[in-house]
């Protein structure tokens, strides 16, 4: 049987770049699932890469659908906007393993869906200073920065990922990207393992 691994980590712990690389190591030969959301795309996105990018009207087909396995609403200082995990096809566990970005709540309403032996959690933590240091570099780069929302975000991870929360989720490792090759090194050799 197969596993979804859900990589999850605060905001500016380098979740994306982690996952790109992980994509990349053919020896774990992990499939992609992509989530949709209804949060304006970035410069340098393309919709079907990060996320499927949709409307509330796409929500409402998905959910008259019952295809929803996950959804997650932040408000934001633009409004409302949903990340959501879709029964769309992606994902067959009979012939692979899975790497997914999430929260926690995302990771526990997965494991609610498919069973705990089918989910793994794969938490990535960083110094909280680098974190907003970070967030800070990427908002600048943006055609229009949003500061307030790289604000609410990062006060929002504090809640998101309490130590109560992460309690729940039962995550057995927690992986430091102090040292970016180190930390995938690590990644890599945890999957194996439990592929083996």
């Amino acid at each position: 049987m197969g596993r979804i691994f859900c990589l999850m980590g605060k905001s500016s712990t380098g979740k994306d770049t982690i996952y790109k690389e992980l994509l990349a190591k053919e020896q774990l030969n992990l499939r992609r699932i992509v989530p949709y959301t209804t949060r304006p795309i970035r410069e340098g996105e393309k919709n079907g890469e990060e996320y499927f990018f949709t409307d509330e009207e796409g929500i409402c087909r998905l959910e008259e659908q019952n295809r929803i396995i996950e959804m997650r609403c932040y408000d934001t200082c633009f409004g409302p906007w949903k990340y959501l995990t879709v029964n769309d096809e992606q994902i067959d566990l009979s012939q692979n393993d899975y790497l997914l970005i999430g929260t926690p709540e995302a990771y526990l309403s997965m494991r609610a869906y498919f069973g705990k032996d089918a989910v793994v959690p794969l938490l990535i933590e960083i110094d909280d200073g680098v974190r907003l240091q970070r967030a800070l570099d990427r908002e600048k780069q943006q055609q229009e920065p949003k500061y307030e929302e790289m604000c609410r975000r990062f006060l929002a991870d504090a809640k998101d990922f309490s130590e109560e929360t992460l309690s729940v989720c039962e995550i057995p490792v927690r992986f430091q990207n102090e040292n970016l090759t180190e930390c995938i090194d690590s990644l890599v050799e945890y999957i194996g393992k439990l592929q083996d």
